[in-house]
């Protein structure tokens, strides 16, 4: 099942599907997990997965469930890769980020988890980003967002700290891009970015042939110490 829970929207009058894993014990604090454009698919319900085996109440929303709920695509298939592109361009990311505030309220007053953090890939990368400059998340972190370029004028708004993990050699996100999130972000004290040397878009996907084990490990790990230093 890809997704298991419905979250309130902000305004109550509808909800949002999402899978939610919990862990055994009482939790450390929760990770929203922002899936890439192939929705709420084994690779997100397994980051979420190994989350909660971390300890953490793990959230994953339906990003598309406005569009239709539960599409979930295989990004090694090139017809599913182009369909999940047309669901991303048709995207609302200003109604999405509203509905990220309403799953961390949803966490928050309904689960009784004081602490959020949230993790994003690729335009989940971007809504980590616009999470760190639109909400109260106690940290962020965004795994090759695409677009952040574009929203560095709202950096004056981050006020919890935030992560990016940024591969140089990304076909989504240009070099000039990368060049202006590290002259806009670099003076920032809340902000952290890690280049990735050579590596492309989706190194850290849990599933198929972007993967690279290393990277992905190294980014990870990064990832597990920004959250247990932040939202302890």
């Amino acid at each position: 099942m890809t997704t298991n829970t419905q979250i309130p929207t902000l305004d109550g009058k509808d909800s949002m599907p999402a899978y939610v894993a919990s862990p055994a014990r009482t939790p450390r604090a929760a990770i929203i997990v922002i899936q890439e454009i192939f929705g709420v698919n084994p690779g997100i319900r397994k980051k979420a997965d190994d989350w909660a085996a971390r300890g953490y109440l793990a959230v994953a929303p339906d990003v598309f469930w406005r569009q239709k709920p539960g599409v979930e695509f295989d990004a090694d298939i090139p017809e599913q890769f182009q369909e999940a592109i047309g669901y991303m361009m048709k995207h609302d990311f200003d109604l999405g980020i509203r509905d990220v505030e309403a799953t961390i309220h949803w966490i928050r007053r309904q689960q009784g988890v004081a602490k959020v953090g949230l993790v994003g890939f690729c335009m989940g990368g971007k809504v980590a980003y616009m999470a760190a400059t639109r909400t109260d998340v106690n940290a962020a972190v965004g795994y090759y967002g695409v677009g952040i370029d574009q929203m560095l004028n709202e950096s004056h708004a981050i006020a919890n700290p935030l992560m990016l993990h940024v591969p140089t050699a990304d076909g989504f996100v240009p070099a000039e891009a990368q060049k202006a999130v590290h002259e806009g972000l670099d003076g920032n004290p809340h902000v952290t970015i890690h280049d990735y040397e050579g590596l492309d878009h989706g190194f850290a996907a849990e599933h198929g042939v972007r993967r690279n084990v290393e990277a992905a490990e190294l980014a990870d790990r990064r990832t597990a110490e920004f959250f247990e230093k932040h939202l302890a």
